[in-house]
């Protein structure tokens, strides 16, 4: 146990600014204290927000190793990656009710898209080049990564890959009962990921013990208080950074119009922004040579980003009589599959190394390029 104030007053065993951004972060998020930022000056409340969303993910990594610290892997990295992509789910549901006109929606489309290659290239790649560069070599479970990568690829394929090949509608479009179809399968892999992740073969995704930090793996787990409060303040952080995001997004629409950018990097930057918990968490895994943890962060929040999206946007379509675009164009689907292939490649023998990382943060940078200038 630290030896922090709240530590020796009420035995919670928290540092305090992780407790009070935010706390300070979602009182930004109320109107009337809001406005008063915004009068004295836009362009400080800009900043501010800006500096109170960098915070809350900071703080939002910090809840998810304490939750992940009491409950064990892999359900501390499942408690996370749900958290962030149910909450990532409501302002998708919440933006598509608002849309006007009468062209499908591709906003479900290019959030998931760009979630998934910001996973699989962006954060897996560098996990693996730091990896590669402070240990040489890592290890992890082969079984466990199988099991998420083969649903990993069926899933993305059947929601983004398939609808540009059906011929019910046209335009990379599902018909409402193809879509429900979709939904129903999405769930069904995602469920029996996470029955085999936690119940079944719950062993193939734990870290391997034997390369821990031993004041890690003997530090005792937090208390019943500690563990409360982190996930409460998780569950805040989080809601924060999606809101302070949605928030902010007009501003850095505004500049990407300005300097000449497709208006499709606007998502890859707010993609980014709630991503950044599970990236950091996977990062200082990674850099503590816990491999195993950072791939179960990396594709468990891959899994969910298409198993929760694509059923709730199916639900909302379905009620609304909303229509969606789901099918990626050719040259993202080169990028897809390209990317899928070298993720399988090099984690199919249990082992990495920093080449790998190096080829898969090559992908996503020409991910952003040919975004930028398609």
């Amino acid at each position: 146990m630290s030896n922090s104030l709240l530590a020796k007053k009420i035995n919670l065993d928290l540092s305090i600014w992780t407790i009070v951004f935010p706390i300070f972060a979602c009182l930004m998020l109320i109107p009337s204290i809001g406005n008063i930022f915004k009068s004295i000056h836009p362009i400080s409340f800009e900043l501010i927000s800006g500096g109170f969303l960098i915070a809350s993910v900071l703080a939002a990594v910090h809840h998810a190793e304490v939750v992940a610290h009491r409950v064990g892997e892999p359900f501390g990295t499942i408690i996370l990656a749900l958290a962030i992509t149910v909450i990532e789910v409501s302002l998708i549901v919440s933006i598509m009710v608002s849309e006007t006109g009468d062209q499908p929606s591709v906003l479900a489309r290019d959030t998931v898209f760009a979630a998934i290659m910001i996973i699989i290239t962006g954060i897996v790649g560098i996990c693996l080049l730091i990896g590669g560069v402070r240990y040489r070599e890592q290890n992890f479970i082969k079984q466990g990564v199988s099991t998420a990568l083969i649903t990993l690829v069926a899933i993305s394929v059947l929601t983004l890959v398939l609808p540009n090949f059906t011929t019910s509608e046209a335009g990379g479009v599902y018909s409402e009962s193809q879509l429900l179809f979709v939904a129903i399968i999405s769930l069904i892999l995602y469920g029996g990921f996470i029955s085999v992740q936690t119940i079944r073969h719950r062993n193939y995704f734990l870290p391997n013990h034997e390369d821990d930090n031993m004041s890690e793996l003997h530090a005792d787990p937090p208390n019943n208080l500690t563990t409360t409060v982190s996930l409460i303040l998780l569950i805040l952080a989080l809601i924060a950074v999606v809101l302070i995001s949605k928030k902010l997004s007009p501003t850095v629409e505004s500049f990407i119009i300005e300097i000449g950018a497709p208006k499709s990097l606007v998502g890859i930057i707010i993609a980014t922004v709630i991503l950044l918990p599970e990236g950091l968490a996977a990062l200082k895994a990674a850099r503590r040579d816990r491999l195993q943890t950072s791939l179960n962060l990396a594709l468990g929040s891959a899994l969910a980003s298409i198993g929760l999206t694509i059923p709730a946007v199916a639900i909302v379509c379905y009620f609304t009589g909303t229509t969606v675009t789901l099918g990626i164009d050719s040259k993202s689907i080169i990028l897809l599959v390209l990317s899928l292939s070298a993720l399988y490649l090099s984690l199919n023998t249990g082992r990495t190394n920093v080449q790998q990382g190096i080829v898969l943060l090559t992908l996503f940078a020409t991910y952003l390029f040919t975004t930028i200038v398609p």
